[in-house]
């Protein structure tokens, strides 16, 4: 089974370090006993889940898309009829194109709370090499 150390862990999860070592130490991961400290892979996933229906049981909105990315707008750029608007999402940058108009209704701008909803026929799913 693929394991993880506590830095990459972190970075899969979008979360700091400590984050993680306080979530082992609260036994919300487990370990294994190699040293450093491994996390399994099956046990990052479940929290990674887990991580997600919190965010999703946050907000109100119910949606048939399955790939929500709640996060913090991070840039609104407004030119013309339409808007690019960039969300973070942990370590995910989430970007959509927009109206003018929908920008304005929505009132975003840097610092906002938002959700960014996907829905696609197609997805490419990719490992590393090696």
């Amino acid at each position: 089974m693929q394991t993880y150390r506590i830095a990459r862990a972190a970075q899969l999860l979008g979360v700091s370090d400590d984050t993680v070592r306080r979530w082992i130490d609260q036994e919300l991961l487990p370990v294994t006993d190699a040293t450093p400290a491994e996390i399994p892979g099956d046990a990052l996933a479940a929290r990674a889940v887990e991580l997600a229906e919190e965010a999703r049981n946050a907000g109100d909105v119910l949606s048939s898309a399955r790939n929500r990315f709640v996060g913090i707008v991070t840039r609104v750029q407004v030119e013309g009829l339409m808007a690019q608007v960039d969300i973070q999402s942990g370590p995910h940058r989430v970007v959509s194109l927009m109206s003018s108009e929908a920008a304005r209704d929505l009132r975003l701008e840097v610092g906002s709370l938002a959700t960014a909803s996907v829905k696609a026929t197609q997805v490419v799913v990719e490992i590393p090499n090696g």
